[in-house]
């Protein structure tokens, strides 16, 4: 145990004329990272859908295409229901229990690479999702029991999940960026996360109408692995004095505790709170609508292929470049709090018209309004990070790393609940419901 609560040893001195093969650049990881994730959320999905439904005798019906959503009797038909339903509930459950299990691993570890560094906090999180892969791979090659899913997230959970890898990356940008231009730099960072989905979006629904899961999820290991041993080999520290501290104590807890109640920032705790919460339904709107995406777009009347998922999904991830080229010319003029008062009312407008959605062209119209709708973030998290120390970066983004995964919990429990209810008088609801919470963050801001 002394042994992981030991910082890097110090790195003797390389020969005059060698350099080492170390990068100051965190974007590398956090696009390989998004790529593994991109390509299992959907497509896990996906596979619950077609597992489940053959289980359920609606193999035939239920794959994603088959024609035969087309009927107009495929809205009200029972074992159609069950099965959205069903995929729904276990959604539920395995975002449940990643929840949990990453709870108190990310205020563990957040806090801790402080002082022994940023790389430990970003090799445990990309080595955990590769092992989550790995089980995902095992069900698919043995056909065991979809529950095994939960166990592979509970698993990357337990390692801090891909919420620590946010976390520790943000971080990292704090770490190494001027404050005036931080809003900018979390932007380009957020903007990787946008292509990595894109790519991965793209990529996984065509492979899936190709060649079926298997291979695809390959790619998603190779990915996160791939991110692993850069952190490990390439990565460059970005803490300037590290200094040994031990892992398994309260103290880590306590520091994310004190950014929020130390009285000598009685100035800074209001604002805290305040965009924490804006920031807590921001993303708890957007995570809820993304978790139902799928299922809205598999359902009738929209009937979508594997082909069709992955190009809305990559048109949503092409949010995360717009809001990128949208803030950068909306800061020549306007105020940071101005342009996220602009990206959450492109975030209402567009999640109402696809509440509305009965047709392919008005769904993608949906996509294309939201093009603004990932500035208010990055605004947040600069306000956020300039509210406290170099100090305390870690402990400040590993309770956003909690905050997000409340958001991840929260989003779960409502919209994969609120959607089976509300089949029966408007699917889209769950898409309303949200554009109506978003009022609250803009009041907020206001």
């Amino acid at each position: 145990m002394a042994a992981m609560a030991a910082p890097p040893p110090a790195e003797p001195p390389l020969p005059p004329g060698r350099c080492r093969p170390s990068l100051l650049a965190v974007e590398p990881l956090v696009f390989l990272a998004t790529v593994s994730l991109g390509l299992q959320g959907p497509l896990a999905t996906q596979y619950l859908w077609d597992r489940l439904g053959a289980e359920h005798g609606y193999s035939d019906r239920n794959s994603s295409d088959s024609a035969g959503c087309g009927d107009g009797n495929a809205t009200a038909d029972p074992l159609r229901q069950e099965v959205e339903a069903l995929v729904s509930r276990w959604n539920l459950y395995i975002n449940l229990g990643g929840f949990f299990a990453c709870l108190f691993s990310v205020t563990l570890f957040g806090p801790w690479s402080d002082s022994v560094g940023r790389r430990p906090a970003l090799i445990l999180p990309t080595a955990g999702m590769a092992l989550q892969t790995g089980i995902y791979l095992l069900v698919m090659y043995l056909e065991l029991h979809v529950a095994f899913f939960l166990l592979g997230r509970i698993v990357s959970g337990l390692t801090g999940d891909y919420n620590l890898i946010l976390a520790s990356c943000f971080s990292y940008v704090a770490d190494t960026s001027e404050r005036r231009a931080r809003t900018f730099r979390v932007a380009v960072l957020e903007a990787c996360l946008g292509v990595a989905g894109m790519v991965a979006s793209i990529g996984g629904g065509q492979w899936r109408k190709a060649q079926g899961y298997i291979n695809p999820f390959w790619l998603a290991f190779a990915a996160s692995l791939a991110a692993t041993l850069y952190a490990a080999f390439f990565l460059r520290e970005s803490v300037r004095q590290r200094k040994e501290a031990k892992l398994f104590t309260l103290s880590h807890y306590k520091a994310v505790y004190r950014l929020y109640t130390a009285p000598e920032r009685p100035s800074s705790r209001w604002k805290l709170a305040l965009y924490s919460l804006a920031f807590f339904v921001i993303v708890t709107v957007h995570f809820g609508a993304k978790d139902i995406y799928v299922l809205y777009e598999l359902g009738f009347p929209l009937c979508w292929t594997s082909d069709l998922i992955g190009y809305g999904s990559a048109a949503n991830y092409l949010a995360y470049l717009s809001s990128l080229a949208g803030l950068r010319l909306l800061q020549l003029c306007l105020e940071d709090t101005w342009v996220a008062e602009i990206g959450l009312l492109s975030n209402i407008a567009g999640l109402v018209v696809m509440s509305l959605a009965t047709t392919t062209p008005l769904m993608f119209a949906g996509y294309g309004i939201l093009f603004l709708s990932m500035a208010p973030t990055p605004v947040i998290r600069s306000k956020l990070s300039k509210l406290v120390s170099e100090t305390e970066q870690g402990a400040l983004f590993a309770s956003v790393a909690c905050v997000q995964g409340l958001c991840s919990l929260v989003s779960t429990g409502v919209f994969n609940s609120l959607y089976p209810a509300t089949l029966h008088f408007m699917r889209g609801f769950p898409f309303l419901f949200g554009a109506i919470l978003l009022l609250i963050p803009a009041a907020i801001l206001g």
